[in-house]
């Protein structure tokens, strides 16, 4: 079968795990206001220290040693900002840059294989063995630690201290004025959203039982374009709802990637899948607006945006199509893009019927 359940569990599984840095880029971004770039190294922070610890044999013990770095990390991140006088941005750089270094000397060389020892996934693998639930242990853990997550997030973003930190992401002069200091609402939340991205860090390098220096590259921009996409979804309403999305955003964005690549692409356009669908994710608002404008022009000539894409995406399915059965050479990226038209077909035809069209072809 083309999508299996074993594909989409893997799937849901990572995207569980990456929700978590996906959630903590919602409260430093979303909530503060802050963007941290320091997530690429944190996330690698988090899998190193926690790959030690748990080669030492305390697997447990390694998930709260990664918070504890990813605390250190965003402690420093927030001190370059609040006292130091760093922009943000270059302050995410300057930190990440350095963490660099800091990993490979945790990890001790490049890479890490964590094959011998025991980690939170295979403990529960010990327990449900010979039970139902064995298949999804994984998911099971995962999904464990995100709704705990989730929902100590929810109620700390309940508090007073975690009102301030919204109310700091909102209005900082008027934080001010309420004798709230903003910079201490800064460095309380990039020290909790660091910590929770080196969970995810630590929870990937005991799910792959591996840990390489370069595995955080880009996850800034994957969480990013998570979380847009479950903005996109589940709109901006409640937070409860909107930190839903969010998880539910970098699940959909995993399985997108993992259909993508049974088109047999190689191993090495992984990369530029990633990048497309980030680059779609993060333009999408913005493309909507576009074709808003666009469609409002064409109505006033008699014409309909709406039905010309309906067309246009529905031919280029046809011809990638049959362009993808008759040439062997680039059958997989053909199909592909064949799909992607089709869902772009999907797509039109919805936009036109809730815009009160018939679909007519």
């Amino acid at each position: 079968m083309f999508i299996t359940w074993a594909l989409l569990q893997n799937a849901l599984e990572l995207g569980l795990i990456y929700g978590l840095v996906a959630l903590a880029l919602f409260l430093s971004y979303s909530m503060l206001g802050v963007c941290d770039l320091s997530t690429d190294g944190c996330f690698t922070l988090g899998c190193a220290v926690g790959s030690v610890v748990a080669i030492n044999g305390h697997p447990v013990l390694a998930i709260f040693a990664a918070m504890g770095a990813g605390i250190l990390s965003g402690l420093i991140t927030a001190l370059l900002q609040t006292k130091l006088g760093v922009e943000s941005l270059l302050a995410g750089i300057i930190v990440n840059t350095g963490l660099y270094t800091i990993n490979i000397v945790i990890m001790g060389r490049s890479t890490l294989s964590l094959n011998d020892s025991q980690t939170v996934f295979t403990l529960l693998q010990d327990l449900l063995e010979g039970t139902p639930l064995y298949e999804a242990r994984k998911l099971i853990v995962a999904l464990l630690f995100v709704a705990v997550v989730v929902i100590l997030l929810l109620l700390f973003l309940n508090t007073r201290l975690g009102l301030s930190i919204r109310a700091t992401g909102n209005n900082p002069d008027m934080v001010k004025s309420s004798s709230i200091n903003p910079a201490l609402m800064i460095t309380i939340g990039l020290c909790l959203s660091s910590a929770i991205t080196a969970l995810a860090g630590c929870l990937i390098g005991e799910y792959n039982k591996s840990c390489d220096i370069n595995m955080g590259t880009g996850m800034v921009t994957i969480a990013l374009a998570s979380l847009i996409i479950g903005e996109t979804i589940f709109g901006r309403k409640t937070i409860p709802w909107r930190a839903l999305g969010v998880v539910v955003g970098s699940c959909l964005y995993r399985v997108i990637v993992a259909i993508a690549l049974r088109f047999d692409l190689p191993a090495s356009a992984l990369k530029l899948v990633s990048a497309i669908i980030v680059a779609v994710a993060i333009s999408y608002p913005t493309l909507v607006r576009m074709l808003d404008f666009q469609q409002r022009k064409l109505a006033r000539r008699g014409k309909d945006l709406n039905r010309i894409l309906l067309v246009v995406f529905a031919a280029l399915t046809v011809l990638l199509a049959a362009a993808g059965l008759l040439l062997p050479q680039g059958r997989a990226l053909l199909l592909m893009l064949a799909a992607l038209a089709a869902i772009g077909t999907i797509w039109a035809a919805l936009r036109l019927k809730k815009k009160g069209g018939a679909v007519k072809c």
